[in-house]
């Protein structure tokens, strides 16, 4: 493969786009998921019960325990806090980052590992994911860090590649389920039958990662046996009799794949085609042609014995498995990223001349769109709330867009590539920087939280029927989780304070008890905003009122 001499100021833009990575750090947590994850760790750190998952005096069987316990140790080190539950998965994303470097470095050269690091760094959902961390930053880590150490596990019986790539394997299941062993087996197989090693795939080396990996994830299935499996009398999704391990062996992958399992969804076998679209912006395009070219060089016996098949093999088993499943969600692809990072940044790099002029036109529609798309946005919006450093960074940003071909005469690609990864950097730092802070003064649990902490310390906190885990989180007590029923009896605790809706404190005035209304709140679901939210002159028709009351 022909090699670009790499420039000192790529790696300045890599430093910058790890800086992005990082400015959501301190944006409040987005309800739902976010909201639960850090509840769940925060449950479990002030316990001590570290084998059971509990959310809302409930169990909690939905994800496997590493998250938890990572983001546990964080806590019990540096403190709850918003920070501190997001560093984690930032970092295990960063380090995908590292051995997405590493990986192409080995299988293709240095210059294509600087750019394939830089389009994973500068895709869009990889940065909106290290904002609402969930489970996914954890997985784009381990996943490439598991194919990167077992392709260097080939060449011996035993060695400490072996060792270090089932670990990251062990820790991808027990982040979120079997299903993982997916991307990273076909990554695996799929290099070694289309460079047609087949002994390597009956190696005794296998049976001894096998032994290894039930060791690994033994604290997860002891975990899951001690919660649920000796408990058949607890009640799990509506019945009885749940297994833990079958669940996390099973129904929590297999089952949603075949709508069986106890959480189903309806599936569109083209969501994920249509999601990476804008998912892994700008770069969609450039991948969905490497894919096809790669594709196409499966074909051809002298590609297949130049070319390496681990990026190609570990994403289509993956993408076509999400793309037949019953249950579908729009981050699911983030876990590929760095295969299809190393995908496009290998075909770009072998673009010719004419290639270069046209990828050059393509990306720059596509930064055209971007920027005017964000500065519509920007004025369409209208946020109330304005950070002057975000400010500042965004109009540096918007301005490295248009003079670093000013820098970069000679190359017209780098140019170019470099433009596309500031025009997803511009939009990373508009939704950390502008977007997200403003608003989350729509995000009333959050709020609740800090009024309460602040104005009303103390008392006993309850809530109805309000599903507001990030104001879990926040609270500095213990909220108690009850039917609104039960709270307009006579019996129930007061003074005490409650979260409520609008429909609740219509029942509440009806029973005729003595309350007062403390402070009125709006909500909206942030992290799935329509046009009239995003309009700031419709806005205010799509927020809900949600109510922290006192009863006296």
């Amino acid at each position: 493969m022909r090699e670009r001499n790499p420039q000192s100021w790529l790696y300045f833009f890599i430093g910058l786009a790890v800086l992005i990575n990082f400015s959501g750090l301190f944006v409040p947590l987005l309800d739902p998921d976010a909201g639960i994850y850090a509840t769940i760790t925060k449950n479990m750190v002030q316990s001590g019960d570290y084998l059971n998952l509990r959310f809302q005096d409930k169990d909690w069987l939905d994800k496997p325990h590493f998250p938890f316990w990572v983001t546990a140790a964080f806590f019990k080190v540096f403190g709850i806090s918003t920070w501190t539950y997001k560093l984690p998965g930032i970092l295990f994303a960063l380090l995908g980052a590292v051995y997405t470097y590493l990986f192409t470095k080995q299988q293709y050269n240095k210059t294509t590992a600087l750019w394939a690091t830089l389009m994973l760094l500068c895709s869009l959902h990889f940065i909106a994911s290290n904002n609402d961390v969930r489970a996914e930053p954890f997985l784009t880590g381990m996943i490439i860090a598991a194919v990167y150490h077992f392709s260097n596990s080939l060449k011996s019986f035993f060695s400490w590649h072996l060792v270090a790539a089932t670990a990251f394997t062990a820790m991808a299941m027990m982040t979120k389920g079997p299903f993982t062993l997916v991307p990273i087996g076909g990554a695996l197989a799929g290099q070694l039958l289309f460079k047609q090693e087949w002994k390597q795939l009956f190696h005794p080396r296998w049976l001894l990662m096998l032994i290894l990996l039930t060791v690994f994830i033994s604290p997860e299935l002891y975990s899951l046996w001690y919660q649920f499996d000796q408990h058949p009398e607890k009640i799990i999704f509506g019945g009885t009799n749940v297994s833990g391990i079958r669940f996390f062996l099973w129904d929590s992958q297999f089952g949603r794949f075949f709508n069986s399992g106890p959480i189903k969804g309806k599936g569109d076998p083209f969501f994920f085609l249509h999601t990476l679209l804008w998912a892994f912006l700008p770069w969609a395009i450039l991948m969905y042609v490497a894919l096809f070219k790669k594709i196409k060089a499966a074909f051809n016996r002298i590609a297949r014995n130049q070319q390496e098949w681990y990026t190609l093999c570990g994403t289509l088993p993956a993408l076509l498995m999400f793309s037949f499943s019953g249950f579908q969600l729009p981050y699911y692809t983030n876990i590929l990223f760095p295969f299809l990072a190393i995908l496009t940044a290998g075909f770009v790099m072998e673009l010719n001349e004419k290639g270069i002029k046209r990828t050059a036109i393509l990306q720059g529609v596509i930064i055209g769109i971007i920027v005017a798309g964000i500065i519509t946005l920007y004025f369409l919006y209208q946020p109330a709330i304005t950070s002057v450093y975000a400010f500042v960074l965004l109009c540096i940003l918007l301005l490295l867009i248009f003079v670093v071909p000013f820098f970069i005469r000679t190359d017209l690609l780098q140019s170019v590539l470099l433009r596309s990864g500031l025009a997803v950097l511009f939009i990373g730092q508009f939704l950390s920087g502008l977007f997200y802070p403003d608003a989350l003064q729509y995000q009333s649990g959050n709020h609740m939280a800090y009024y309460l902490n602040r104005n009303l310390p103390g008392l006993p906190a309850a809530s109805g029927e309000l599903y507001i885990p990030v104001g879990q989180f926040y609270l500095d007590r213990y909220i108690r989780i009850t039917p609104i029923d039960t709270i307009c009896k006579k019996e129930f605790v007061r003074p005490s304070v409650i979260f409520i809706s609008a429909t609740e404190l219509d029942q509440l005035k009806q029973t005729g008890s003595a309350f007062e209304i403390v402070k009125e709140f709006p909500e909206y679901h942030i992290t799935m905003p329509n046009l009239k939210f995003i309009n700031h002159a419709t806005r205010a028709k799509t927020l809900k009122k949600q109510y922290l009351v006192k009863l006296l």
